[in-house]
């Protein structure tokens, strides 16, 4: 019986310019060291002293990611991100802040997702993805009814799930199919809860760029 076909990708090139040597030499030397295991795992074993998991899906050159970290050192943070240029970049964040909560997967993050066991993330953050804002295209966009449930999945009742864009079709795409699934709360109640920056929030260098139709755009959701 021939293989089941693989997931449409929700990314593009994977690669753009070279890496720099000394970037090269980290996804040598240092990215082993922080790769999640290949198969199922419990994220707690890989930091037993970590009170709670973050997931970061997509985490692009990775200032956000490790922002989180350096401020939250008694979390574990998760990342997956395909782009190797932005796992470079990242790579070097972790190094240059000495950072030793993080742990990664330089790859799709629905293979992250799915060796992940039930509700054994506490907080996920899907910042800027992919807005594959042509119709045809829409087909591969991360936010879709099975990531929606492996989502759900994953993350415990009560935990955080933070989305952002600045596509306005992708915020309503994506609002549209999280409160379609039954296990998601929108917990704005104001304008200002969508239109500003969370407290927390780190701006990055693509979300500067202003390359969507909107002003960036943040999605709160509570896990039912």
């Amino acid at each position: 019986m021939p293989d089941a076909p693989p997931p449409l990708r929700t990314y593009g090139r994977i690669k753009s310019r070279p890496i720099k040597p000394r970037q090269a030499a980290l996804m040598e030397t240092l990215l082993p060291a922080l790769r999640v295991p290949d198969a199922a795992f419990d994220p707690r074993r890989l930091m037993p002293e970590a009170g709670t998991v973050w997931l970061e899906i997509g985490f692009g050159g990775g200032e956000h990611m490790a922002a989180q970290a350096a401020a939250h050192p008694d979390v574990l943070v998760l990342g997956a991100e395909p782009f190797q240029n932005g796992v470079a970049s990242a790579l070097r964040h972790i190094d240059e802040q000495g950072l030793n909560n993080v742990r990664l997967l330089d790859g799709d993050a629905r293979e992250l997702l799915a060796r992940l066991p039930d509700a054994s993330v506490d907080r996920a953050f899907i910042l800027f993805p992919d807005p594959w804002p042509k119709t045809r295209h829409h087909k591969r966009r991360l936010i879709q009814s099975d990531t929606v449930a492996e989502l759900a999945r994953v993350l415990r009742r009560g935990g955080a799930l933070r989305f952002a864009s600045d596509w306005a079709d992708y915020v309503d795409w994506t609002l549209e199919r999280l409160l379609a699934s039954g296990t998601f709360r929108w917990t704005a109640e104001r304008a200002a809860d969508w239109r500003s920056p969370p407290a927390d929030h780190v701006t990055t260098r693509y979300e500067e760029k202003r390359l969507g139709d909107c002003a960036p755009v943040f999605l709160e959701f509570e896990r039912r």
